[in-house]
């Protein structure tokens, strides 16, 4: 029976992959991959000659489907992102549940990543986290999941690309301008850059130093003290509350219940009564 095995790669020091990894993309019969000169320099480096497929954002649909036609040939298959494990904030999900769907065998070969690697290392919480990886593009959306997430009591873990670290700071201070970040660049790299500081300082650090702004980055956003976690809708009403979500995201009230439900700690049901008797 053929295996899709999800692979994880490299982020950034060669050295960082496991015997088993390697084993692994000699022995496919195939390697998917996003960038085939990416994965190419990878398996030049270790003597891989598994032949390549490309399989990224933009011909998943197409590829996913030619790939499980070859796993149901007998054929084969691991997957790699560019850089740390497949699926988390890379391409993937579609192949991996059409794979079940066909009860192919599905194995995992761990490996490095970008985002824990960096909590480790940040100085911020570690017990518990929550990971966004990439927030959306424009600002008003961007804010929009910050202020939602923010008054969690995790360390909230985003993955961003050079060209918006700063635009994605200043986001954060916006929602909070004394909430500690932390900012991983160049992890594992030569020129590896870990900085913590309230995010109004780090953002005038980026600003005035270009080369703070090359590479890939990780932000980590400290949680919420467990005093600001209430202060945010503790003067609001239920009913207020739920309008709030509503103006604020664009959402419906339904959305809107279930999260005014999960910040007050109460059944859906409950807030939905009070919403609408007030509503009535």
């Amino acid at each position: 029976m053929a295996t899709l095995y999800l692979v994880g790669t490299p982020i950034g020091n060669l050295g960082d992959i496991t015997f088993r990894a390697i084993e692994t993309l000699k022995d496919a019969d195939f390697i998917a991959c996003e960038d085939t000169r990416v994965t190419k320099k990878l398996c030049n480096h270790y003597d891989i000659q598994t032949p390549l497929k490309s399989y990224h954002e933009h011909n998943k649909s197409q590829q996913t489907e030619y790939l499980i036609d070859l796993l149901n040939e007998g054929y084969n298959i691991a997957l790699v992102s560019d850089a740390g494990l497949p699926l988390i904030s890379d391409p993937g999900y579609e192949l991996v549940v059409a794979a079940h769907s066909y009860d192919i065998h599905v194995e995992t070969v761990p490996g490095p990543n970008a985002g824990l690697t960096a909590l480790m290392a940040s100085g911020l919480p570690s017990y518990t986290y929550t990971f966004l990886g990439f927030l959306p593009r424009k600002e008003k959306d961007k804010v929009a999941v910050l202020q939602e997430r923010m008054f969690q009591d995790s360390t909230l873990i985003i993955y961003e690309s050079p060209f918006r670290v700063v635009e994605t700071l200043k986001a954060i201070s916006k929602v909070d301008d004394t909430r500690r970040v932390a900012v991983g660049r160049e992890l594992t790299k030569k020129f590896e850059q870990i900085v913590m500081q309230e995010v109004g300082h780090l953002i005038n650090a980026f600003q005035n130093d270009e080369i703070m702004q090359k590479g890939e980055f990780v932000i980590l956003i400290e949680g919420a003290k467990p005093l600001e976690t209430e202060q945010w809708f503790q003067s609001l009403t239920i009913s207020e509350h739920v309008e709030h979500y509503i103006s604020e995201q664009n959402i419906k009230s339904k959305k809107a219940i279930k999260l005014v439900a999960e910040d007050r700690h109460m059944k859906t049901g409950e807030v939905y009564d009070i919403y609408h008797d007030v509503n009535q």
